[in-house]
C-alpha cells in the first residue's frame, strides 16, 4: 500500500484557522516560515490572502479525518 499525504488544517498548531500549521506539516517545514511567506505575500499585494481563504475553505481539519 502506497502512503500519501493529505493537506489538512492543523487543530494543534493554529493562530487563526490552522492553515499555516497544516501547510507546514504537509511541506515538512517550520510553521513560522509559512506564516512569514503568507504575510509577505499579503503585504506585497499578491494573492496571499486569497490563497489563505481558499485553503481555509477547501482543506478539512486534521481531526475530521480520523472520526
Amino acid at each position: 500500500m502506497e502512503s500519501y499525504r493529505k493537506l489538512t488544517r492543523s487543530t494543534t498548531d493554529r493562530r487563526i484557522a490552522g492553515v499555516c500549521g497544516g501547510l507546514a506539516k504537509y511541506l515538512n517545514v517550520d510553521p513560522t516560515v509559512i506564516r512569514i511567506i503568507f504575510l509577505i505575500a499579503l503585504i506585497c499585494g499578491c494573492l496571499g490572502g486569497i490563497a489563505y481563504l481558499i485553503i481555509w475553505i477547501a482543506a478539512p481539519e486534521d481531526n475530521m479525518l480520523h472520526e
